[in-house]
């Protein structure tokens, strides 16, 4: 493997980014007049220009031309999204404002927004593989450091050494505990085992890791310390700033545990957010749009078979043809859930007793409905009014919500999103009745999963499954 490079971060990688994005942006503006047999005239070319200088002035904020290394599609791609919208949008008032709407033809700008975009992602996409291809054969790879032995410093070595396309070396460990494991020194004694023990190399102290900084022996340290060490921190950071090494302190927060921790700030002063909704900004439009436009159309294709469903449910027994109940939506706040009446009773109280293989409150009739989760389609309802998602963790009666919150750690993040029709745990079988502790805590598993890995096409995949294999069940009774 060729012999890593050690050589800053020169601006011509943003350079490159920006003469890309103004290549892509301009080729769409022709490509979508082209397609729709539009003349190319001066109008389209200087919309393309300033199309170009508000996407780099907007990408700035966004943080577009800063080095992506380590980032994951979701973190370099959906800037890229909100920077191209805004674009769009600030094209549009210009134009408003001027009065040159007449002058371009809507058909062609719409190709032009779509084409750009794809432009713009794809070509960050290819440009990722390529560079990850090059860094996973030694190319423009960077040599780091990691300070502090413990659990986060291990588990981020660990991610370095079998993520190749980073381009991270790691050249080893710096810690003032003794290589023997001993438990003295501010590390404590969770910070790991002996120096045989390490995935790389214990290179020495802290003091000597400022001092091979300081000669240039490698470019990134990444500060991997407890946070109880608050002043060992300050001061390698304070001493670290007098080198060329690049420092990052590693968070020992535990964040595998958390739910979409983000940094923001209160002022002045930066904080980060343990528990957090990944539906904040632009991911909520796109989340709430998905809803709308879904729920309408399924409606529209559900209509007469709900209109069925519901003089069936009224002829074959008494009793409303829809049950409400309360349950616990977004932030916690109690909502109205409606459902075809599949039961003889309504019980929405102080106690809620699940159904139960072979119970007799389930009707004939209702008996299919909870098998086929025909009962569920009036929940459409709940997700055109915002109550509700598609896609989420499914709400439970208030009087569970109050029960299991106690009994299962974390229970209630799942309510940092909408509660959905169908989900992540019922497509894996976790629905229907929880008659044990382990079966709710598996359901909470899989909802949790899903709130820290929402995106999109998890949502389109999720919706895709429930039509093809629904998600009756053994457990839907």
């Amino acid at each position: 493997m060729p012999t890593p490079q050690h050589r800053p971060h020169l601006p011509k990688t943003a350079f490159v980014s920006r003469v890309a994005d103004a290549f892509v942006i301009l080729l769409a503006s022709w490509a979508g007049a082209a397609l729709h047999d539009v003349a190319w005239t001066d109008r389209y070319f200087t919309a393309g220009v300033l199309a170009v200088l508000l996407f780099h002035l907007l990408g700035e904020g966004n943080r577009l031309y800063h080095t992506w290394r380590g980032a994951s599609p979701r973190q370099y791609l959906w800037p890229v999204l909100a920077t191209w919208m805004w674009t769009g949008f600030g094209l549009f008032v210009l134009a408003w404002i001027t009065k040159s709407t007449g002058h371009y033809s809507r058909m062609a700008v719409g190709l032009w927004m779509v084409f750009g975009l794809l432009g713009l992602m794809g070509w960050r996409m290819a440009g990722r593989a390529y560079l990850g291809s090059m860094r996973a054969q030694g190319h423009d790879v960077r040599r780091i450091v990691i300070a502090g032995a413990g659990e986060r410093g291990r588990q981020l070595a660990d991610v370095v050494r079998s993520i190749p396309s980073l381009g991270l070396v790691l050249a080893g460990f710096f810690t003032d505990r003794e290589a023997g494991g001993g438990t003295g020194s501010d590390d404590g004694p969770q910070d790991g085992g002996p120096e045989e023990a390490l995935p790389a190399p214990l290179l020495g102290d802290l003091d000597a890791l400022v001092e091979k900084a300081r000669a240039g022996d490698f470019d990134f340290v990444y500060i991997a310390l407890p946070l109880k060490s608050e002043d060992r921190i300050r001061r390698l950071v304070t001493d670290l700033s007098d080198t060329r090494a690049a420092a990052y302190v590693v968070a020992d927060l535990f964040a595998h545990d958390l739910a979409h921790s983000r940094w923001t700030e209160v002022g002045p002063i930066p904080v980060i957010s343990v528990f957090e909704t990944p539906f904040s900004g632009i991911e909520g439009w796109i989340k709430r749009l998905e809803d709308l436009v879904l729920s309408v159309f399924i409606l529209a294709a559900a209509a007469l078979p709900m209109l069925s469903i519901a003089a069936a449910v009224k002829l074959t027994s008494p009793g409303p043809v829809l049950f409400r109940q309360r349950r616990n939506g977004l932030d916690g706040r109690e909502i109205t859930v409606w459902k075809f009446r599949t039961m003889t009773v309504q019980e929405d109280g102080d106690r809620v007793v699940q159904a139960v293989r072979g119970d007799g409150r389930v009707t004939p009739l209702g008996a299919f409905l909870r098998r086929a989760s025909l009962d569920e389609l009036p929940q459409l309802f709940n997700v055109l009014r915002g109550d509700m998602s598609i896609v989420g963790p499914r709400p439970h009666a208030v009087v569970h919500n109050e029960a299991y919150r106690r009994l299962i750690p974390g229970y209630m993040l799942r309510h940092r999103v909408k509660p959905g029709i169908t989900g992540w745990a019922q497509i894996h079988g976790f629905r229907g009745g929880t008659d044990t502790i382990e079966k709710m805590e598996q359901r909470i598993r899989f909802d949790l999963w899903y709130i820290r890995n929402w995106s999109l096409w998890l949502d389109l995949s999720i919706i895709a499954r429930t039509a093809l294999r629904g998600i009756a069940g053994r457990n839907a009774y």
